[in-house]
Formats: C-alpha cells, sequence, structure tokens
C-alpha cells in the first residue's frame, strides 16, 4: 500500500474495565511550545516496520511505549485516518520525509493488573515515550491532544465509543 507522503502508523485506545482509557503524557523538556501548553498528553502510538501487520504493529507499540502485553482486541477502525504536521515540525520530523501520519486505530481491552504498566522501562529497551500516564474519560481526549491531531482524535472517539461500558 502506497502512503505518499505519510508515515504509516498505528494507535492504540486501551480501555480499562471501567470504561476509562490509557493517556500518556509525552515526554521531553524540548518539545515546542504548542505541544507543551495542556496538550502533551496523547494514547499509545507509532509507526509500522517494513512488512508488518498494523495490528502487530499495534500490539508491539503498546509493548513499547506502556509495558502491556495484557490486551484483547475490542475494533480496528476500517479506514485510515491521517494528519498533517505543522509545515516548521514536518521539515524536522523524519528528516522531512513526510508531511504527516496516516495511522490504522485498534481499541484494545486492558485485561492485565495496573502494576503491569511501566512507562519508565518498557519492554524491549526502548527510550520511554512517556513522564506521565493515567486513565481518561474517552470524552475529554479530544481537548488533550495537540490541536493538528484533534480531528483524527474526535473520528476516533466517535467510532470507538460504542464499545465503552461506561460505569
Amino acid at each position: 500500500m502506497d502512503f505518499g507522503h505519510y508515515r504509516p502508523c498505528v494507535g492504540i485506545m486501551l480501555v480499562n474495565q471501567e470504561g476509562l482509557v490509557f493517556i500518556g503524557r509525552r515526554r521531553g523538556k524540548k518539545l515546542p511550545e504548542h505541544l507543551r501548553s495542556g496538550h502533551e498528553w496523547q494514547m499509545p502510538q507509532g509507526g509500522i516496520d517494513e512488512g508488518e501487520e498494523p495490528y502487530h504493529a499495534a500490539l508491539r507499540e503498546l509493548r513499547e511505549e506502556t509495558n502491556v502485553s495484557s490486551a484483547s482486541l475490542l475494533a480496528e477502525l476500517p479506514i485510515w485516518l491521517s494528519y498533517d504536521l505543522p509545515p516548521d515540525l514536518s521539515k524536522r520530523s523524519w528528516k522531512g520525509r513526510f508531511q504527516g501520519q496516516t495511522q490504522k486505530w485498534f481499541a484494545l481491552r486492558f485485561d492485565g493488573q495496573e502494576s503491569e504498566i511501566n512507562i519508565e522501562t518498557p519492554d524491549g529497551g526502548h527510550k520511554p515515550e512517556f513522564d506521565a500516564w493515567r486513565w481518561e474519560n474517552i470524552d475529554r481526549l479530544a481537548d488533550l491532544i495537540i490541536p493538528f491531531k484533534r480531528a483524527v482524535y474526535e473520528q476516533v472517539v466517535e467510532n470507538f465509543r460504542p464499545l465503552i461500558k461506561l460505569p
């Protein structure tokens, strides 16, 4: 599949037994101001390796960012969602090869204990993506993400909301 000038990625909505969604706060003091002003929270996401199936990439990214492996598939969004990076970021990110990302989203039920979540030393020795995490109400997700990703989050929430059993 040709994604043109978009980096192929996956996104994961990890939902706990109470119907709340995992979000992590992006690590990094060098983040541009528009990433630090209350919009630094996001769901796990990451690139798809060459030849990798999107669902397997989602499970890998979830482990690499949160250490979570106790999760079961609730749903896969049938379409790819894309966003453009702001021009100043697209020139610096990924050596300017991509104007944004196109993402395949998965909703997963967290089946483990919270002690499994480890953002400081996640699976595989990868550099930590997050410096904090919490469970959040699905209806707040779009307000917490950086503005250029908001439309994607709104579509993810709209599509996955029926799966969430709120207390």
